[in-house]
């Protein structure tokens, strides 16, 4: 049990980047990303001696990572909470570029969840055969699926 303990552990030393990469797409509040971080991490726990190796450890947790945000987050939409908004960000930048980059984002959260998780792997230069094994989708559903989010993309209009 210790070397199994050892090895989920190294696993996720070497993609603690990519978990946390899925927890911000889904949540900007600090406190909730350490909550789905935690979760992804049970989760993982409790799949890890099912895991196979059928696909890559990486199209694993993505897989992982990603049921358990979206899962999180339509369990968080039928709780009908109010989120407390302070609207405050003194680390913020004010330039052109961190303006467009935060506008994307801004665009892409208004995005369907799967929609949301496509565009997060397209933008993490993950290829398309690997967005589709972690999908379960085929190659040619994930190029068009990304030419109609991006098109999306563009026909939004930012909040004001």
């Amino acid at each position: 049990m210790e070397d199994k303990e050892k090895e989920f552990a190294q696993i996720v030393r070497e993609h603690k980047r990519r978990i946390y990469t899925v927890c911000y797409m889904f949540s900007k509040d600090a406190d909730e990303v350490a909550d789905l971080f935690q979760e992804i991490l049970i989760n993982m726990w409790k799949g890890f001696p099912a895991f196979r190796g059928e696909s890559t450890v990486s199209t694993w947790i993505w897989r992982v990572s990603l049921n358990t945000c979206i899962n999180t987050s339509k369990k968080r939409r039928r709780l009908d909470t109010i989120p407390l908004n302070v609207n405050i960000n003194p680390y913020e930048d004010v330039d052109e570029d961190a303006l467009q980059i935060r506008q994307l984002y801004e665009r892409i959260n208004r995005l369907g969840l799967v929609d949301r998780s496509i565009i997060l792997m397209w933008l993490e230069n993950l290829s398309y055969e690997e967005i589709g094994a972690i999908l379960g989708i085929s190659v040619k559903n994930v190029s068009v699926k990304l030419v109609r989010i991006r098109e999306k993309l563009k026909q939004m209009s930012n909040p004001k």
